[in-house]
């Protein structure tokens, strides 16, 4: 009997011994989870970041800021690090949905250029890091439009009936119509909003359809003469098919930015700081913003890039380029009002 369990004793601690010596061979690896626009990252550049620190990186996509705040609202997705456009931004820190951000750990900060800090969304630059930046104009096909595209109200000529490509989001939309009409992007009032409303009921005839990211594939197919398009996208679909062009409406357009943020429920905080401060050096931040083709904040980055891409309208527009342009603010106060509005649009 003794025997017996002497020989039990032993194979148990073998086995315990065997099992210490195997997990002693692997690494265990923080995992990090990334919230990010879809097309928004050279994923060279996550693999780079996770051999070099052994951090793996879960990476999820979306396709507008409202999707994105829904879901980290709601608790979904144990998210440690997000990318939100500036006004949702700004509602997100408002209700305390954002961790203040030790930029201690984020020393590349020192390469953003200074004309993106303190901006509006985050005044006191606590709690977000640059991503990229850009505009919203009108891409069109140079073969199938008979006369220059220069505005907004080109998108509600009936010579281009079934030619015309709007963004499926609210906030873009609408904000497209307001300034059509001479308001601002940001219109609280009831009577700029239904006006709004109707032009975009109006145009609908004309409308080939309402696009995401599915607008590259069709513009450069040449499937439509005019689109709604943000500037990196605009710069990828140039490059793919040369008969595309891109311009900034006269009355004035959207000007907006991207930025890293750190959602209050993170588990990983210091990771996401590292994984932030790498987007940040210079050779990885120059590959991001060459492979996607939106615009930068990164001083090195943007000396790396071709001279024809710093004197593109789309990529990087002169300030007097710039004139009427506006920052999308935080509608929290009306946003029901804009839901409802688009609601209406989409179900004429």
């Amino acid at each position: 009997m003794k025997k017996r369990v002497k020989i039990l004793v032993f194979a148990v601690l073998l086995s315990l011994t065997i099992i210490l010596l195997s997990s002693c061979g692997k690494e265990n690896k923080t995992t990090l989870n990334v919230y990010n626009w879809g097309d928004y990252i050279d994923e060279s550049v996550i693999k780079t970041f996770e051999e070099q620190y052994k951090i793996k990186v879960n990476y999820d996509t979306f396709s507008t800021n409202e999707d994105m705040y829904v879901k980290i609202k709601s608790g979904g997705g144990n998210y440690d690090l997000l990318f939100p456009s500036d006004y949702m931004i700004k509602k997100m820190i408002n209700e305390g949905m954002l961790q203040k951000l030790d930029f201690n750990n984020i020393p590349n900060y020192k390469y953003i250029e200074e004309r993106f800090e303190n901006l509006d969304y985050d005044p006191q630059n606590e709690y977000s890091v640059p991503y990229m930046w850009g505009t919203l104009g009108i891409l069109y096909n140079k073969t199938m439009v008979t006369k220059p595209i220069t505005a907004w109200r080109d998108l509600w000529d009936e010579e281009y009936k079934k030619q015309i490509l709007m963004l499926d989001s609210q906030r873009d939309s609408i904000g497209i119509a307001l300034k059509m009409l001479g308001y601002s992007m940001n219109s609280k009032k009831t009577e700029e909003l239904e006006a709004a409303k109707q032009a975009l009921i109006k145009q609908k005839p004309l409308v080939l359809a309402y696009v995401g990211d599915d607008v590259k594939d069709k513009m450069i197919s040449g499937e439509a003469a005019l689109a709604v398009v943000w500037s990196g996208d605009a710069v990828y679909m140039i490059r793919e098919n040369p008969d595309l062009d891109y311009i900034l409406p006269t009355e004035g357009t959207n000007l907006w930015f991207d930025a890293m943020v750190i959602p209050s429920t993170s588990k990983h905080k210091t990771e996401a700081e590292k994984f932030i401060n790498f987007l940040c050096e210079p050779e990885i931040a120059f590959k991001n913003t060459d492979y996607i083709g939106y615009s930068t904040p990164h001083i090195e980055a943007k000396k790396m890039l071709e001279p024809e891409l710093l004197n593109s309208i789309a990529a990087y527009p002169k300030e007097e380029e710039l004139v009427n342009s506006e920052i999308f603010d935080d509608l929290s106060s009306v946003i029901r009002e804009y839901d409802r509005i688009w609601t209406e649009i989409k179900a004429e």
